[in-house]
C-alpha cells in the first residue's frame, strides 16, 4: 500500500468514528503519519477533557485504524 491510500484508509477510519465523538460533542483530526506506521491524531471538542478519552483512542480510533490500514502500529493522540 502506498503513503497515500494508506492515508485515505485513515482518513476513511476517521470518517467511521467520527459520527460517535460529535454525538458527545468531540471530533478528530489527522495531524500525520510518520513512515507510514505511526499515527498521530488530536482529540478535539469535548473528548480533550473526557476521563476516558485515552480507552476511546485505544479501542475505538486505533482499531478502526487498524482495520483499514492493518500496517499502521500505533495511534497517538498529540495536543
Amino acid at each position: 500500500m502506498t503513503t497515500e491510500e494508506i492515508k485515505l484508509n485513515v482518513e476513511k477510519a476517521l470518517e467511521e468514528i467520527r459520527p460517535f465523538l460529535e454525538s458527545d460533542g468531540g471530533n478528530i483530526t489527522l495531524i500525520d503519519i510518520e513512515d507510514d506506521k505511526h499515527v498521530k491524531v488530536r482529540l478535539e471538542g469535548a473528548c480533550i477533557s473526557c476521563s476516558v478519552n485515552q480507552m476511546t483512542l485505544k479501542a475505538g480510533v486505533e482499531t478502526t485504524i487498524k482495520k483499514y490500514a492493518p500496517q499502521i502500529e500505533t495511534v497517538e493522540n498529540v495536543a
